[in-house]
């Protein structure tokens, strides 16, 4: 499947990159399907929303650390540490996740959105990496889904795939929360 997909990559030159999205957009649209590729914190992770069927699935390889040896990133961790007593790599994996957690999050943009978010490396197992995942990210990572070998990965993508694609009433939409008189006759209170 993926070596029909038609690849592109943003490049340094605006114009391009710009091409490179519209052309993505095209074969997207189209039906062929295409593949997008991307660094954390370059110019398409940032402020370009890729939704509904723009962006089905986000693979994010490894954890984006900022370059430790920029100077003002260098004054930013000296004035945390001296002012608040925050450690240094406390503050870089605070910020790489929060960075990773935007990136992934391009692909749901609206509540009748849908994606897959893959955190394609082992460290985002372990708790000081994960508890510094935002909430609505967290609350549908499972277990089960953890450290999968690529068959099985594979495996859960199609069956999500295929069960999030199934029709649905748009009117049902926003309809389906309890009101607070629901709430209340569930919980016993009149």
């Amino acid at each position: 499947m993926l070596l029909t997909l038609l690849p592109f990559l943003p490049t340094a030159d605006v114009v391009e990159t710009t091409l490179a999205l519209n052309n993505y957009r095209l074969a997207c649209d189209s039906g062929r399907g295409a593949v997008f590729l991307s660094v954390a914190r370059g110019k398409v992770a940032e402020g370009i929303d890729f939704d509904r069927h723009y962006g089905r699935c986000v693979i994010m390889f490894g954890i984006p650390y900022q370059y430790t040896l920029s100077r003002i990133l260098r004054a930013r961790m000296d004035y945390l540490q001296e002012t608040f007593q925050i450690k240094e790599g406390d503050y870089l994996t605070f910020d790489a996740i929060r960075q990773a957690a935007q990136c992934v999050g391009r692909v749901i943009r609206s509540k009748a959105d849908y994606g897959m978010m893959i955190f394609a490396d082992r460290r985002y197992q372990r708790h000081d990496k994960r508890d510094k995942l935002p909430g609505w990210i967290t609350r549908h990572m499972k277990d089960a889904h953890l450290n999968l070998s690529s068959d099985m990965m594979v495996h859960v993508a199609r069956e999500f795939m295929r069960g999030m694609a199934q029709p649905y009433e748009r009117a049902v939409i926003g309809k389906a929360l309890l009101t607070e008189e629901a709430v209340n006759l569930l919980q016993g209170n009149t």
